[in-house]
């Protein structure tokens, strides 16, 4: 069985079951020996890189899945700059730059452009998307 290269945009925000099948794909694509160029999050997805999401009891905390398992295996977990500003997501360079009380994004996550999703696609096989209009 040969390998493939993957790179994911998840487009759905975090509380969503997009971004759940997004996470198990993820998972067995490594389990299977598979690579994750990148996984980019844009539009909604974006909001799964706020420090400040606080997901009920009863309910996954896919954010905090996401953050753990792209640490974990060392992935390049990208976050859409316009997508992340437009809502409110902000390191604290952008916090900076907009004059803005305070930042959010978790550790572990880095704010850049779609030319990373770019990039990634052409490093890849597929491009897998989850969520989105």
């Amino acid at each position: 069985m040969a390998t493939m290269k993957f790179t994911l945009a998840l487009f759905s925000a975090p509380t969503s079951p997009a971004s759940r099948r997004a996470l198990r794909f993820a998972e067995a694509a490594l389990a299977g020996g598979h690579e994750i160029v990148r996984i980019f999050f844009y539009q909604e997805g974006v909001h799964g890189a706020s420090a400040n999401l606080v997901t009920p009891q009863d309910e996954p905390d896919l954010a905090r899945q996401w953050q753990d398992f792209i640490t974990a295996h060392g992935l390049d977990g990208v976050v859409c700059i316009a997508a992340a500003l437009r809502r409110g997501v902000l390191d604290g360079q952008e916090a900076r730059r907009y004059a803005r009380p305070a930042a959010n994004v978790a550790s572990g996550w880095a704010l850049s452009g779609l030319g990373q999703l770019h990039e990634a696609v052409q490093q890849s096989d597929r491009l897998v998307c989850f969520g989105g209009p």
